[in-house]
């Protein structure tokens, strides 16, 4: 599928980065994604962030340039070159958090190193696109951000193994920096199990460890969101109740296991876990992580509508996780096709103010609340 982009050849955007802003021209990109005008004049009057974004990943691997505009990749819409600078200021994002994910199966100092090297490495490339991209760190700097026409980028971490040689290497990320933090990843580390189905000989304990326990006070401590995405359901509650519950917990990008049964979704009960705190759900793209079946945009609605019904509006969000070894469903390719979501939710007669809570609002909500 084509992301539909270059119907056109006008751009716009400050010196450093050339596309078009398709938000200026509603009934087009309507026409071109097949949705209503109304949709896509509420997508372009809204907020629209995404709680994870991994393309740096392929930054540090192969050189993938941020800063250019790529097709899909190799495998088509399929594991990575799904977002980059342009096609995010194409499709409207104006914020995302933008993460750094470290290789497990690496001694912890070198983790350690090799994630302030990529944090610095990744504030260079998105200062060096500052006319359209700003670095920001709370709700107030993501509004001066959006009040300048620039895209809000925050900053993550994927796995919280990169800083568990010392956790007192908490203390050296610039005050700010990082938004939030899952604590683990893909693999089982000294601070927690993941929800990763690994066989029991490869994993050393289950839930949550006491050096686990003392990784959320330090992030607590520092205000950096605990994001409860991809650990297992039981250290997913020893979180929790060792977590500082004046501070909200996030799960940025995940499926819901009351649509569809999965090691890699949340339960009800742990979205009320999430919504008592005052916290918020990102949905993710993972086909095979929404259904059985072929997953559509319809799919990813289903998700954020038992999200609704469950724990009610505030609290679910879009998570894509775009460029995370994903496959995402076929009408959702890449990020320019977002508003497809949103026909979809008005299909369903949905009001106007859940779904700008959705696309964003709850998001910035959250973020208020710890960072200001």
């Amino acid at each position: 599928m084509k992301d539909g982009s270059e119907a056109r050849p006008s751009m716009a955007g400050a010196a450093s980065i050339a596309y078009r802003r398709w938000r200026d021209d509603p009934e087009a990109w309507a026409d071109a994604l097949g949705v209503s005008g109304e949709a896509t004049a509420l997508y372009a009057a809204s907020e629209v962030i995404d709680l994870h974004i991994d393309s740096f990943i392929w930054t540090r691997i192969f050189g993938y340039d941020l800063h250019r505009k790529h097709g899909l990749g190799l495998f088509g819409r399929r594991f990575y070159s799904q977002v980059d600078f342009p096609r995010a200021l194409e499709a409207g994002l104006t914020g995302a958090i933008w993460v750094i994910t470290t290789n497990p199966f690496k001694p912890a100092r070198w983790r350690r190193d090799a994630f302030f090297e990529n944090l610095a490495h990744l504030k260079s490339i998105l200062a060096s696109g500052a006319g359209d991209i700003a670095l920001v760190r709370n709700r107030a700097e993501y509004e001066q951000a959006r009040d300048s026409g620039r895209h809000g980028a925050f900053l993550g971490i994927q796995g919280g193994n990169c800083l568990d040689y010392d956790l007192s290497d908490i203390e050296r990320i610039p005050p700010g920096d990082i938004l939030r933090c899952t604590v683990v990843h893909l693999t089982t580390s000294s601070l927690g199990q993941t929800s990763t189905p690994l066989p029991r000989r490869l994993t050393r304990w289950d839930g949550l460890t006491d050096r686990g326990r003392e990784f959320i006070q330090r992030l607590n401590a520092a205000k950096i969101f605990v994001d409860l995405a991809h650990i297992s359901r039981r250290a997913f509650f020893e979180v929790a109740a060792v977590h500082d519950p004046s501070q909200p917990l996030m799960v940025t990008h995940t499926g819901v296991a009351g649509v569809y049964e999965h090691w890699r979704n949340v339960t009800d009960e742990q979205l009320r876990v999430v919504a008592n705190t005052g916290g918020c759900v990102g949905v993710m793209l993972q086909d095979d992580f929404l259904t059985d079946r072929e997953a559509t945009a319809a799919t990813v609605v289903d998700h954020l509508a038992h999200i609704c019904d469950v724990v009610g509006d505030d609290v679910p969000c879009l998570g894509t996780d775009y460029d995370g070894a994903i496959t995402p469903p076929a009408d959702l390719a890449t990020p320019w096709a977002l508003p497809r979501l949103v026909q979809e939710m008005l299909d369903r007669r949905w009001s106007p103010e859940r779904i700008q809570k959705i696309l964003g609002l709850n998001f910035l909500r959250v973020v208020e609340s710890l960072r200001g």
